[in-house]
């Protein structure tokens, strides 16, 4: 079972969408128990990041999300949310991956950076198993994460920045997998696979 973490900045319907094409059993919670009881958890998001945190920590889903060791995706936000710190509102994330999210620089291009862009480098990583230059991701953002030692996969916008993410049994990725046509339901599939292997050990 999936747990889909409902909080204020959740995009859940069209996550939840996702996995039902995949014929995934999930539930949508913001119950500790509830998250508890998951094999893995996505962690979705869109909106602004301070707002975001505080409706976290309002169910002390920040605390819990720090301390699981369940496999963890977050979606655009969500992943944002997995670092340190971030511009927008000077927000403090949730500390999980070093680095702070910076603002796309309006004067070389149109912010947010909006649509279908491509992987530029991809690492080996079981979520990006299978995945190269030429499959196109949907992106809506205006803050980006920097290449750190932690991306998997890299996108080109203004500059380089992080397209997936991943450290120890949390990953990410800053493009939205449930509007990515096949290729985000290909990563989807390969992050429920990654959750069956981790339950088996």
């Amino acid at each position: 079972m999936i747990a889909i973490i409902n909080y204020d900045a959740g995009n859940l319907a069209s996550v939840s969408n996702a996995l039902k094409r995949l014929d995934e059993p999930h539930i949508i919670t913001n119950e500790i128990e509830e998250l508890d009881q998951a094999e893995g958890i996505i962690f979705p998001g869109v909106g602004h990041a301070e707002p975001a945190m505080k409706s976290l920590q309002a169910n002390k889903l920040d605390t819990w999300l720090q301390k699981t060791t369940k496999p963890v995706l977050g979606i655009c936000l969500g992943m944002q949310l997995l670092f340190e710190s971030s511009e927008e509102g000077d927000s403090k994330g949730l500390g999980i991956i070093p680095g702070r999210l910076k603002k796309f620089n309006s004067t070389k291009a149109k912010v947010p950076h909006m649509g279908w862009n491509t992987f530029k480098d991809v690492h080996p990583h079981p979520l990006v198993d299978c995945f190269n230059t030429e499959q196109y991701f949907y992106f809506v953002h205006s803050y980006y994460a920097p290449k750190c030692e932690h991306t998997i996969a890299s996108c080109d916008y203004i500059e380089e920045f992080s397209a997936a993410v991943c450290k120890d049994n949390f990953m990410g990725v800053q493009f939205h997998p449930e509007k990515s046509g096949q290729a985000g339901s290909l990563l989807l599939q390969n992050y429920l696979q990654y959750v069956q292997g981790s339950n088996l050990h």
